[in-house]
């Protein structure tokens, strides 16, 4: 058993259908990946059982763009397709095996109908195939997973895809009343992408004033914020220089125009731009005196990521390699402002569905919509956060 816990930065840079805001109680098997961050410290894959356990046998995610960066020529349906396509490769399974899919997104406005459908058609999927659209905003891809693994608990598939996209660079701004026509006097703009993304509906204010909230509550300073994520993006630059992302990336072609060799886009556009002292210098976002900056806040960003989802007794017919199984989940919810929170009720839970107790969790990853959402959770939960998070010489994810 460890003598600490600790939490493992998610990525902060994920667009909202691939956040969480409830926690999956993951087993690791030898994958076999040679990046893989677990390394030869996944239990053997001869303790998985059959039946009708949740395994994960592909995993694919695009690289990671920034806003009207690098992947921003391509929708969520085109970077959702990519990704469901090499995870279906990766994981050997053919695209008619499937049985339904199971994606989240949250900026759906001009991508047209059935979003989940589309990518899935774009990676080869017969049109037999049922596909369901999930939006529960930040925590969309996660539930799609979560209500993959049950349709495979329950009996009903042995193949399902999961997973979540987003491109926030293409969300439309609208003329909310223009449908009336447009007569005297000025017409006002709504941004899509903060009217249906990044805007609390029952307070009227932003997220980012959520992240002051939690950091008031919580006596979380701006420094500490700061060194939170100051930290997180070194690890992932690190991660990035030793090649850690390589077994679950996928580069994406994109076209530069008549006559231009496509751009071939394999590494998070983020990490690039980051500059330490710059970020603790920026000035509060959501409120003067405030705590939460864009620096020590999640980015806004482009990208898709797909798991390809089989029983145990599919896994066992067809021979393939199991690269974890899902043991438990769970939800939970509170006040809309204190949704930062969530995580430290939601955990406990997952890992009791899953059988297990607080003493017998290795790892934690909780998701960095804010520095602060980590620093309070890990307060809550009493972990302790460790300096370095290396395994087998192979650094663990964490980029802003």
């Amino acid at each position: 058993m460890p003598e600490t816990l600790f939490p493992i930065p998610s990525l902060r840079s994920f667009p909202c259908s691939k956040r969480a805001l409830f926690f999956c109680s993951i087993q690791l098997y030898s994958c076999g990946f040679s990046h893989c961050p677990f390394g030869s410290c996944c239990p053997p894959r001869s303790r998985w059982n059959s039946g009708n356990d949740v395994c994960i046998v592909g995993v694919a995610r695009t690289p990671i763009g920034g806003l009207l960066g690098s992947l921003s020529s391509l929708s969520a349906t085109q970077l959702g397709s990519i990704a469901i396509q090499c995870a279906l490769k990766r994981a050997n399974v053919d695209p008619s095996l499937v049985q339904e899919v199971f994606f989240g997104n949250v900026l759906s406005a001009n991508l047209g109908q059935a979003p989940a459908r589309q990518a899935a058609l774009g990676a080869g999927i017969p049109n037999s195939v049922v596909c369901t659209t999930i939006n529960k905003v930040c925590a969309s891809g996660m539930k799609a997973t979560m209500i993959a693994a049950q349709s495979i608990q329950l009996g009903m598939n042995d193949v399902v895809v999961a997973g979540g996209m987003e491109s926030m660079s293409n969300a439309p701004k609208y003329l909310a009343q223009a449908r009336n026509g447009s007569r005297l006097g000025h017409d006002i703009v709504i941004d899509g992408m903060l009217k249906d993304g990044l805007w609390d509906v029952y307070n009227d204010f932003g997220m980012g004033v959520c992240g002051e909230i939690c950091a008031k509550q919580h006596g979380i300073t701006r420094e500490e914020q700061d060194s939170y994520a100051i930290r997180s993006f070194q690890r992932g630059i690190v991660a990035q220089k030793n090649g850690c992302f390589a077994w679950e990336l996928v580069p994406v072609k994109v076209s530069l125009g008549r006559g231009k060799p496509p751009a071939i886009i394999d590494k998070d556009e983020g990490l690039e731009k980051f500059d330490g002292a710059k970020l603790r210098k920026l000035k509060p976002s959501f409120k003067n005196g405030g705590t939460v900056t864009a620096g020590n806040a999640s980015s806004i960003s482009d990208g898709a990521a797909a798991l390809v989802l089989v029983s145990g007794k599919k896994a066992l017919e067809l021979g393939l390699q199991v690269i974890a199984r899902i043991t438990g989940y769970a939800d939970a919810a509170q006040a809309p402002e204190l949704f930062t929170t969530a995580p430290a009720l939601a955990i406990p839970r997952a890992i009791s569905n899953a059988g297990l107790a607080a003493s017998q969790i290795d790892y934690y990853e909780i998701n960095e919509a804010f520095s602060v959402v980590v620093l309070a959770n890990q307060k809550l939960l009493g972990l302790i956060l460790r300096e370095s998070m290396c395994m087998e010489e192979v650094c663990l994810l964490g980029i802003q």
